[in-house]
C-alpha cells in the first residue's frame, strides 16, 4: 500500500468515525438525560435516578397512546406487506410499458416531504368524503410504509428463480401451495426486513399523522410533542430512550432471525 493509499484510507476511516459519533451523540445524550434526577434537561446530571421512568409507569395518558400507535403500526405493516408483495410480483413478472415509472411512483412517498404528502392525502380524503379517524390513519400509514415493502421485496424477487415454482407444480403441488412452499420461504428475509422498517416508520411518523388525529385518537409522536409543549421535563427523554431501545431490539432480533433463516437454507 502506497503512502497516498494509506492517507486516503485514514481519511475515510476518520470521516466514518466522525459520522458515527455525530449520529450517535444525540441518542446517547437523550438516554443519559432520561436517567437524571433533575427536573430540567441538564448534563452532567446531579444524580442518577429512575424518576422519569417511574413517572411514565404512572402516566394515564401515555399507555393508551402507545397501544394506539402499536395497533396502527402493526395493521398498516401487515396491509403493506400484502399489497407490496403483490405489487412487486406484478411489476417484476408483468410485461407492460411504464413499469419503471410505476416503481418510482410507488416509492415517491420516501422522496417527498411528509408535510406535502399529509396535506395531499388530507385533501383527497376530504374530497372522497372520508372522515373516520382510524381508517384515515391506516390508509395514510399504508401509503408511507408501502415503499419499504415494494423496494425490498422487488429486489429479493429479482434474485428468485421462478422455475422452482414450476418444478414444485410438476411434483404435484397446486400453484397456491407451490407459492407457499417455495416462494414465501425464500422471501422470508425480505418480509422481515421490510416489515421492521415499515413498523418503525409507522411508529415514528409525525408529519402525516398530525393531519388525521383528533382529541381522542393520538399517536405516540403527537403525544410526545404535546408533552414538550405542556411540560418540558425529562419524561420526554425517557420516552425517547424507550423508543431507541425498541428500534435497537427490533433490528437485533431481525438480524438474528435472518441469520437463522440463512443457516437453515444452508
Amino acid at each position: 500500500m502506497t503512502a497516498i493509499e494509506r492517507i486516503a484510507s485514514s481519511v475515510v476511516w476518520a470521516l466514518a468515525a466522525f459520522t458515527v459519533v455525530f449520529l450517535l451523540t444525540p441518542l446517547v445524550v437523550t438516554v443519559l438525560v432520561s436517567f437524571g434526577s433533575s427536573a430540567v434537561f441538564t448534563l452532567p446530571a446531579p444524580s442518577w435516578s429512575l424518576r422519569w421512568y417511574q413517572a411514565l409507569g404512572r402516566s394515564r395518558e401515555l399507555w393508551p397512546v402507545v397501544a394506539t400507535s402499536v395497533q396502527l403500526a402493526a395493521l398498516s405493516t401487515a396491509i403493506a406487506l400484502g399489497l407490496g408483495t403483490l405489487c412487486a410480483i406484478g411489476l417484476l413478472r408483468g410485461q407492460f410499458r411504464g413499469r419503471d415509472g410505476i416503481v418510482t411512483f410507488l416509492v415517491s412517498p420516501l422522496m417527498l416531504p411528509g408535510l406535502v404528502i399529509g396535506i395531499a392525502m388530507l385533501e383527497s380524503f376530504r374530497a372522497a368524503g372520508l372522515r373516520d379517524v382510524w381508517l384515515s390513519l391506516i390508509l395514510a400509514h399504508v401509503v408511507i410504509t408501502l415503499p419499504y415493502v415494494v423496494r425490498t421485496v422487488y429486489a429479493a424477487l429479482s434474485l428468485f428463480d421462478f422455475t422452482l415454482i414450476d418444478a414444485a407444480r410438476t411434483l404435484g403441488l397446486s400453484y397456491p401451495k407451490a407459492v407457499l412452499k417455495v416462494l414465501v420461504p425464500s422471501l422470508a428475509p425480505a418480509f422481515l426486513t421490510s416489515g421492521m422498517f415499515a413498523f418503525l416508520a409507522s411508529m415514528d411518523n409525525y408529519p402525516i399523522s398530525i393531519f388525521f388525529t383528533d382529541a381522542w385518537t393520538k399517536t405516540l409522536p403527537i403525544q410526545m410533542l404535546q408533552y414538550v409543549e405542556e411540560s418540558p421535563d425529562p419524561t420526554i427523554a425517557a420516552i425517547s430512550a424507550l423508543l431507541i431501545l425498541l428500534a435497537a431490539a427490533v433490528l437485533v432480533i431481525g438480524d438474528r432471525l435472518v441469520g437463522l433463516r440463512r443457516m437453515a437454507d444452508l
